[in-house]
């Protein structure tokens, strides 16, 4: 029999004046649901959650919550006024007997419960808001980007736990590896409409673009038509008045359709250009220390960083990954050791706390002037690039319409917020480009073209970032912060570091008591290059695989795919025979790199194959 939904919108419309954020929207969420809720950055995600939370009234429509079901929502930015500290708003709600799940959460996600709440950042408010959405232990969760400001080893943590639990979720997140180990449907909120998929998240883009594809090609016919319609009102009515006033309301109708079509938002119109070569000497460090007080960050770093390099700097918030940044650009000095920076560099900032706004003064006013040092900006016209553009064309570009112009930084989503940064990166030529948490709240669009984009640009780039597809996609190499100042350095991107060994030890390692499994670790390749053990005797009972193993064997077959992909393309890069010639450098790199991705082909084979005969024994 088949089970009522624990929460039923029907019939969901709701407009802020203009086009409908949400219009005539339907959704069930059953039991056991995973849904992944996507869409533009504005295109109402947010406002959906709020009134699945009940948080707010939509102009029409019903919503239907099954007796008894209870539902929490984490929201981006949760209310701590009131509390004096992150704990206290953690707890509220729960019974004393239950304290020991928020204790749980707490060590697991690595925050200070007795933290006040004016002095913690933005990620530890995150944590905090996480984890009283899992000491609370609802049958239906609501998480609107859960793992914006957390690092990996918190992502993990919550990864594993979302992946356990029995509870049904709606998840907000623009982090693809996060989407696609945990969603089992995706929701896709576009123009006010939902569209559902069922399925992981890593089927969804193919899927977007060809309703995408499908939705422009009906567009052009409907323009055709139009067009063939209006040439005979013109030449052809004349002579049959009366007979044909059927097909110019048809006509009309045609028009009031298009009309009534709403465009799709576009990409925005990102760019980067170089100010110019830098020497090939990026930065060297040799035997360089840091440390704070008792607490060391970095322990005897030796590092070459070279033109054209893509790092990333990956490892636990607090870890030191920002004082690297700033040591190699000249803003600290070490406790000991050198550095060495190399000529002729142009240095722009992504800074991860936005400290480059002025939140209170509008865009215009961002775009023109700086407020760190005190410049007002009330030009109309910026400089892009050396060349002058107007301040509203230049925001255009970047998706923001006329009316945002003067519109105060507060007001902007967090998305926009990023997006309003970038112009401002973007509008100065570089040659390094030092990257804190870019993909914090930016769309996938945005983060596709973001990608592009580095991939194209002749500078350095030294990327922050926890997005561990991002880092996947767009490094050349990875520096993991392992604890007590150790710093690993690894070829390629954060797959890779895995497959070399690398691994981030959690600021707060997970209690013994706790009564949730460990995040299951990546495999190592040195143990799966093993012989599978001999299998047991016939009269031995067949073993099944576990829940892990059996989300291994589903997933290993895109990772060996993604794999190969990638041998495929260094192999094409090194059957340049004049590269090692011409440069050495990227020829030792791309070497360096295919060697580990056929190491990690090699070891996700064998373990594809261990388990698929572990499941056709146990006749799974």
């Amino acid at each position: 029999m088949a089970r009522a939904p624990l929460l039923q919108l029907s019939g969901i419309t709701l407009s802020h004046g203009g086009d409908p954020v949400l219009d005539g929207l339907d959704l069930n969420v059953q039991p056991g649901d995973r849904l992944a809720l996507v869409g533009r950055n504005g295109s109402g995600k947010s406002t959906l959650m709020k009134v699945m939370a009940g948080l707010v009234v939509p102009d029409s429509g019903s919503i239907t919550r099954a007796p008894g079901v209870t539902v929490g929502y984490m929201e981006q930015a949760p209310d701590f006024a009131g509390f004096a500290t992150l704990g206290d708003y953690a707890a509220q709600g729960l019974d004393a007997a239950e304290h020991y799940k928020l204790d749980i959460a707490a060590e697991g996600l690595g925050f200070d419960p007795a933290l006040d709440p004016e002095r913690a950042s933005g990620g530890e408010r995150r944590r905090a808001a996480l984890a009283k959405l899992m000491a609370e232990a609802p049958e239906l969760m609501l998480l609107d980007e859960p793992t914006n400001h957390l690092d990996i080893a918190a992502i993990t943590w919550t990864e594993a736990r979302l992946r356990e639990t029995r509870a049904a979720f709606v998840l907000i997140s623009h982090d693809r590896a996060f989407l696609n180990a945990l969603s089992r449907a995706t929701l896709w909120l576009d123009r006010g409409r939902m569209r559902r998929r069922d399925g992981s998240f890593t089927g969804f883009e193919d899927w977007r673009d060809e309703v995408w594809a499908a939705e422009d090609a009906a567009r052009h016919k409907l323009d055709r038509k139009i067009k063939a319609e209006a040439r005979w009102a013109v030449e052809g009515i004349s002579a049959r008045r009366k007979r044909n006033q059927g097909r110019l309301r048809a006509l009309a109708d045609l028009r009031a359709e298009r009309a009534a079509q709403i465009r799709r938002q576009g990409a925005a119109a990102m760019a980067l250009e170089s100010s110019g070569t830098s020497g090939k000497l990026v930065a060297e460090l040799e035997g360089v220390s840091k440390a704070y007080g008792d607490q060391p960050v970095l322990r005897d770093l030796s590092l070459r960083v070279q033109r054209g390099d893509r790092l990333a700097l990956v490892g636990p918030n607090g870890a030191g990954k920002t004082t690297l940044l700033r040591l190699i650009l000249g803003e600290e000095a070490p406790d000991s050791g050198s550095i060495r920076r190399g000529t002729n560099l142009d240095v722009a900032v992504f800074d991860q706390n936005r400290a480059a706004l002025d939140h209170d003064a509008s865009l215009w006013e961002n775009l023109t002037g700086d407020p760190v040092l005190g410049v007002s900006g009330q030009a109309d016209q910026v400089m892009v690039r050396g060349s002058p553009r107007h301040v509203v064309g230049y925001l255009k570009e970047f998706l923001f319409d006329e009316a945002r112009a003067r519109a105060p930084v507060r007001s902007l989503s967090g998305g926009e917020v990023a997006r309003l940064l970038l112009a401002r990166l973007m509008a100065r030529p570089s040659n390094l480009l030092v990257l804190d948490e870019p993909t914090n709240d930016l769309d996938i669009e945005t983060l596709d073209l973001l990608q592009d984009l580095l991939g194209d640009y002749p500078g350095t780039v030294l990327l922050v970032s926890h997005d561990r597809d991002f880092i996947d996609r767009v490094a050349s190499g990875t520096l993991v912060f392992e604890g007590q100042g150790r710093v690993g350095q690894y070829a390629g991107g954060w797959s890779d570091a895995q497959a070399q060994g690398a691994r981030i030890v959690s600021a707060a390692p997970e209690p013994v008591s706790a009564p949730y499994p460990a995040p299951y670790p990546a495999p190592d390749p040195a143990l799966m290059a093993k012989p599978a053990p001999a299998p047991r005797p016939a009269t031995q009972q067949k073993p099944k695989l576990g829940f892990k193993e059996r989300h291994r064997l589903k997933v290993l077959p895109d990772e060996i795919a993604r794999l190969e992909a990638e041998i495929a393309r260094l192999e094409g890069v090194l059957a340049d025979p004049e590269l090692f010639t011409r440069a050495p450098d990227t020829f030792h790199k791309a070497t360096t790199a295919l060697t580990a991705r056929q190491d990690a082909l090699g070891a996700a084979e064998e373990e594809w194959l261990t388990l698929a005969e572990k499941a056709e024994a146990a006749g799974e």
